[in-house]
């Protein structure tokens, strides 16, 4: 037990870190209340910590370097905690989107990728397999359990106590840090200051992009914020092409100045040329893939059943609870699986259960949700994402040398995020775009009147939100439609929201599939084996360079 106090101690930091991002989803309609605030600030407060750590990440992996992985575990798990409790004590949306969405990001940048490398300092062969597999674990069943977790604590007590308990969690973390060895010493770099705006700035056009593409559409506009009366629309295109078309053309521009910086003797951000190590790029995609599908199923499973079903913060979370128990199971079982099969093979087996899954989740659609199918299903995609989760950590740290292990957990918590946002924005947009198209279509088909099909059409023209089907005959009642009208409205709705359901879980197998494209450079021999040269090794660490204000 001894040996694993380190992966305890770093895994609890891991935990609440990834918790902060699914466990408001189930409690904002609270947390409004309670703040006097609206949903949209909410949505943006939750939006915003995303954005945090996106924009430096990077920044916060090479601080690791200047600063000592260990000190900047400290200083992150402290700056961290702060921010927690001023989330827990906020009298408002403007103090809790301080204390949320900026002070914990900016912590968890630290944290997140000095927990990589601190595993790698501590830990060694198939322990440091089983260190990453668990730190996998952990970090979906944070995920998976957000919900849960946040909808008993806001049920039963107070969000502000999950908040409260995180406090005391990375109290104890950094209470028991000095038994985390941290054998990098710290390394006099210069930090070149373009580099971190143009990653920062670059990765917030991308993400912000991606994750306003349901409210303003990808291309055509759909919902687009008005200044002064005008709707900001540039050229009749979505703001959210501009913004990503914007953060790419800055993130092309940050390579750009990191081989430059090489070229020059300088240390970069990042370096760059880490992408050419095929195991590193096809990890770090399979990572990116893998959040993507998280966050798809964590957003349009939650919606639905709490805007359709009508079910309460904790009634979602036990919904969820089968993914929960089959991502951790698996886990485990992919941990012991590589004594005898390569990542590569037991990566392929997660993907294409990921695959069968969602071709499950497909078929047990039905207006409730209580079939047993539905269940497996669940099972199947955590199970799915176990197998992943036992593997990639250590596929991307063991293609670098320790040295750079800062640097690759910084680009894991940039793919994590990048991915996150990416299956949010395509989930998000298939499912409010098919419910558009779905409840047009059967508003347009059905034995309403002329008249009232001309209504509806007029009050739906700018598309349809996302609202409680019990609540639709209400709404309809209000805008002048008869009670025998507004059951018949009603009932096209919540066929509309279980046909977009069924798109959404489409377009879940599509992204699943996809994946399976990534895992080519996936290493295919068992842990401990000889390569056989069918793969180069680790790079070895690059020797000193020339740096302004000290050597590296």
């Amino acid at each position: 037990m001894k040996k694993w106090t380190v992966v305890l101690i770093l895994g609890s930091a891991q935990f609440v870190m990834v918790l902060d991002g699914t466990v408001m989803n189930v409690s904002i309609s609270t947390v409004v209340a309670d703040l006097d605030t609206t949903v949209t600030a909410m949505q943006a407060a939750i939006t915003f910590y995303t954005l945090t750590m996106a924009a430096v990440m990077l920044l916060g992996a090479k601080l690791g370097d200047v600063w000592g992985r260990r000190r900047a575990f400290v200083i992150g798990s402290i700056v961290y905690a702060i921010g927690s409790l001023t989330t827990a004590l906020s009298p408002n949306i403007a103090t809790l989107f301080i204390g949320w969405s900026i002070i914990e990001g900016l912590g968890a940048v630290l944290v997140i990728p000095a927990i990589a490398a601190l595993i790698a300092d501590n830990y060694t062969g198939s322990d440091r397999i089983t260190a990453y597999a668990t730190i996998g674990a952990v970090s979906g069943a944070a995920v998976a359990a957000g919900p849960l977790i946040g909808g008993f604590v806001t049920t039963y007590f107070s969000w502000r106590y999950v908040f409260v308990a995180e406090v005391v969690i990375m109290a104890i973390v950094v209470l028991f840090s000095r038994r985390v060895t941290d054998s990098t010493p710290p390394r006099k770099v210069h930090i070149d200051a373009l580099s971190v705006l143009l990653s920062a700035f670059g990765l917030i056009g991308v993400v912000f992009g991606m994750l306003q593409s349901k409210t303003w559409g990808w291309v055509t506009p759909l919902h687009s914020p008005v200044i002064g009366g005008v709707e900001i629309a540039p050229l009749g295109i979505s703001l959210t092409a501009w913004f990503i078309l914007a953060g790419a053309v800055l993130l092309y521009y940050f390579v750009r100045r990191q081989k430059m910086l090489v070229a020059q003797g300088l240390p970069p951000l990042v370096h760059v040329d880490m992408f050419s190590i095929v195991r590193l790029r096809s990890g770090l995609s399979v990572l990116g893939a893998q959040y993507a599908i998280t966050a798809g199923l964590f957003f349009m499973v939650p919606v639905y059943l709490q805007m359709t079903l009508g079910l309460d913060a904790l009634q979602t979370g036990i919904k969820i609870f089968p993914l929960s128990i089959a991502l951790i199971l698996f886990s485990i079982i992919g941990t012991r699986l590589s004594a005898r099969w390569s990542p590569r093979r037991i990566v392929r087996w997660g993907q294409a259960i990921l695959v069968v899954s969602a071709f499950v989740l497909l078929g047990s659609l039905d207006i409730d949700l209580k079939s047993w199918v539905f269940a497996i299903g669940m099972f199947s995609a955590g199970a799915g994402l176990g197998l992943l989760a036992s593997q990639l950590g250590n596929v991307n740290m063991s293609a670098v040398s320790g040295s750079e292990s800062s640097e690759v957990g910084g680009l894991q918590g940039v793919f994590q995020n990048l991915g996150s946002s990416l299956g949010t924005a395509l989930i998000g947009s298939v499912l409010i775009g098919a419910l558009a198209t779905s409840f047009a279509s059967g508003v347009a088909d059905s034995t309403l009147p002329a008249d009232v099909r001309t209504t509806v059409t007029e009050l739906t023209e700018g598309g349809v939100a996302i609202v409680p089907a019990s609540s639709v005959a209400g709404i309809a009642e209000n805008a002048g439609l008869s009670p025998a009208d507004a059951d018949t409205l009603t009932s096209i709705y919540s066929e509309s929201q279980i046909g977009s359901l069924r798109t959404s879980f489409f377009a879940l197998i599509a992204i699943a599939a996809f994946s399976l494209l990534f895992a080519r450079g996936i290493p295919n021999e068992v842990a401990g084996e000889p390569r056989g040269g069918r793969e180069k090794p680790a790079r070895p660490a690059r020797p000193p360079r020339r740096a302004r204000g000290g050597g590296a």
